[in-house]
């Protein structure tokens, strides 16, 4: 029998939500059809009419997951702008409730390491997402020089994602709990400080000017 293009639609959707968790919270490897189906409520045959293959469902759920992180952070800026921005973002990542719900969280953080491991099309559709990923997470960064203001988001983010994974890998609460405030304590100190050093510099070159 047919479906619409409606329920065709709903169907995908519930493909790659599964796909995107199972994928977290297990890996790519360990996550069959079988159990991304079974937690679908799909057929083995929905599935594969809607993707063709694994290699297919992989790539299309990393690149779903990151979109829905991006906009997670987009809210996160709404309901924070300006300077408050950067800081509830940080606060969000790093924090436990994000530690502790890996299947729900970044992606980065949970598959980096097993994407590497994975065929060029899943790692493209990755590394397109990460780019918008840095993009938007540079615009949070100074103002002014647009090449540093991405390379700042790049440690800045890199720092986020390595103290996740940290904070999930250890077994003691403290240490993970320490990972989590002291990166972020880091990362935003560290904006503000190039904040604060960019408008002395401009308050240094008006100065000579006169």
């Amino acid at each position: 029998m047919r479906v619409s293009k409606e329920k065709a639609a709903e169907n995908r959707e519930r493909i790659l939500r599964s796909a995107a968790r199972l994928f977290r919270e297990q890996g790519i490897a360990s996550t069959g059809v079988d159990s991304i189906t079974k937690d679908a409520g799909l057929t083995h045959g929905g599935l594969y009419s809607q993707f063709g293959s694994k290699e297919a469902i992989a790539a299309e759920a990393v690149r779903f997951a990151l979109a829905r992180g991006k906009r997670v952070w987009q809210r996160t800026l709404e309901r924070n702008p300006g300077k408050r921005a950067l800081p509830a973002i940080v606060d969000s990542y790093l924090s436990r409730a994000h530690r502790d719900a890996p299947g729900s969280g970044c992606v980065v953080a949970a598959l980096g390491t097993d994407i590497a491991r994975q065929p060029r099309r899943v790692r493209q559709a990755f590394t397109r997402e990460i780019k918008a990923d840095l993009e938007f997470f540079s615009r949070l960064m100074a103002k002014g020089n647009r090449t540093l203001s991405y390379e700042n988001a790049i440690v800045a983010f890199a720092s986020m994602a390595g103290a996740l994974i940290l904070a999930r890998a250890v077994n003691d609460e403290a240490l993970s709990d320490l990972i989590l405030k002291s990166t972020a304590e880091r990362v935003i100190k560290r904006a503000k400080v190039r904040k604060a050093v960019r408008r002395s510099r401009v308050a240094t070159t008006k100065i000579k000017e006169r």
